[in-house]
């Protein structure tokens, strides 16, 4: 994700194919601003321009990421999903049935990793 005020500003209007409109519309700003910082003539945003710069810059890099872990997933040797959760039942301390942290590790195949699980598979009845 860029880390810059300029790069964070360029990034978004690269997603809004140049239009400082929209931009400034999303962070709650001028359009001049947008075009200041995108040049770089300013560096150094407040408080909450810069919190709110984050989020969209966030928002719009997340789906790419996504994107891309699944298709390396897919085309790789699947992916490994890793959880941390507490085991056990409530028990003096010291007792065997105290509960402890395991670490639970489940691989995905290539064929499963790829998919897109907000998209229903082929045929699957939704009723």
């Amino acid at each position: 994700m860029p880390k810059g005020a300029g790069a964070q500003f360029r990034f978004l209007l690269a997603g809004a194919k140049g239009s400082t409109a929209a931009v400034a519309a999303r962070l709650g700003i001028s359009r001049r601003t947008v075009q200041r910082y995108a040049a770089g003539r300013l560096r150094r945003p407040q408080k909450a321009l810069r919190a709110a710069l984050e989020e969209e810059t966030a928002r719009d890099w997340q789906p790419g990421v996504r994107a891309r872990v699944r298709e390396q997933a897919s085309s790789g040797g699947g992916l490994l999903i890793e959880a941390r959760a507490r085991f056990g039942f409530r028990a003096a301390l010291g007792s065997t049935d105290d509960p402890r942290m395991r670490l639970i590790r489940q691989t995905v195949s290539p064929d499963h990793a790829g998919r897109d699980p907000r998209r229903p598979r082929a045929g699957r009845d939704r009723s």
